[in-house]
């Protein structure tokens, strides 16, 4: 089965960026929303950011005001810029481009994850 492909992961100190990037590769138009989830060792996997094809959205509080989600419709991506992380917002995180945006359910349709480490 084709999955979303994430990438941009990496180790961070606190107080820095990194940018997330999933593409869906399907070759089809993404119609749904699209996010961004997250999931912390001992944790539930927990919403971070969601957008619709248009560029509604939709942040945890967590991260509102740290975080900015995008996507570019022509490339079926979504991006996720981080700001100002945290040791907190330590996880892995996955990509779901089958996002019901009303209800914020998303189908089981996910990337592999890719790994974000903020720490000193």
């Amino acid at each position: 089965q084709v999955r979303p492909v994430e990438s941009g992961g990496g180790l961070v100190q606190p107080g820095g960026s990194l940018t997330l990037t999933c593409r869906d590769s399907r070759g089809t138009d993404v119609m749904n929303a699209m996010g961004w989830y997250r999931q912390a060792p001992g944790k539930q996997r927990e919403l971070v950011a969601a957008i619709t094809t248009g560029m509604s959205t939709h942040y945890a509080d967590s991260v509102k005001g740290r975080f900015t989600i995008s996507r570019d419709n022509a490339k079926n991506t979504v991006y996720l810029q981080m700001n100002s992380l945290k040791p907190e917002d330590t996880a892995v995180y996955y990509c779901n481009t089958e996002i019901e945006f009303a209800t914020m359910t998303p189908r089981d349709y996910w990337g592999r994850g890719t790994q974000v480490t903020v720490s000193s």
